[in-house]
């Protein structure tokens, strides 16, 4: 992994017995990339002491902290709470379950602004029904509404901070990845798409879809294709205007 300068975020609620082993992974191989890096763990309102897992690794992690949430509000704030708070050049969010092999992060080639990564899982066997049919739902939305043909929107991604910048972030549900990847993309971002293992979880279940997690999706939803589809005018507006002045 070229990147020079770089903040990881790792999402995590009630992943007693996965967040420690995930962030000690973490730490090791982005010690070996880079000096100029941070490890943000977003704990977003755990109850089974996945805060004392972390707690307890910072002492040996210096450039590692905790940012907790008083009460659990789902992924998509998460991702907010990490965008906002990471300082470094780029930006790369992992789920706290110990599924994403962080290993893989050494195959990104070297970075410049105007791309952005998006890791796609070839094997996913985990998944029960109600995650197959919301992932599916989500595919479709992003391919018929947005224009979006990224193979896994909802995996780890890896963005430029300064184009996050540029993007006026609304969603606050699971759609926010939805969101800015169809503004990169109209922004004329490059995407490049990297293959990804989905590793076995070593404890506890997947917490990624429920019936309040599919009705915030399903709210969401239209104000998603509303507000791409205004962005996605500006950007017109935008590209004709900067063509007419050169």
């Amino acid at each position: 992994m070229a990147l020079n300068s770089y903040s990881l975020g790792i999402l995590c609620f009630n992943e007693a017995g996965n967040i420690g082993p995930t962030l000690q992974k973490a730490w090791e191989v982005m010690s070996s990339l880079s000096t100029d890096f941070e490890i943000l763990v977003i704990d977003d309102g755990s109850s089974d002491g996945s805060q004392d897992e972390v707690r307890a690794l910072l002492p040996q992690m210096p450039q590692a902290r905790l940012i907790e949430h008083e009460q659990n509000k789902g992924i998509g704030e998460a991702l907010h709470t990490f965008y906002g708070s990471a300082c470094k050049d780029w930006v790369v969010y992992t789920p706290g379950d110990g599924q994403f092999d962080y290993n893989e992060l050494r195959l990104v080639p070297q970075l410049e602004p105007g791309y952005f990564v998006s890791f796609y899982r070839i094997e996913n066997t985990t998944y029960g029904l109600f995650r197959n049919i919301l992932t599916l739902f989500n595919k479709q939305l992003n391919r018929i509404c947005l224009g979006l043909t990224l193979k896994d929107v909802n995996w780890v991604k890896i963005y430029h901070r300064s184009d996050l910048h540029l993007l006026d972030l609304e969603v606050r549900s699971s759609l926010l990845e939805s969101e800015i990847s169809a503004k990169l993309f109209y922004l004329g971002r490059k995407i490049i798409e990297i293959e990804s293992r989905y590793l076995p979880r070593e404890h506890g279940q997947s917490k990624g879809a429920s019936w309040n997690i599919l009705k915030k999706v399903l709210k969401d939803t239209l104000k998603l294709i509303g507000i791409v589809g205004r962005f996605r005018r500006k950007s017109r507006k935008r590209n004709r205007r900067l063509q007419v002045e050169s």
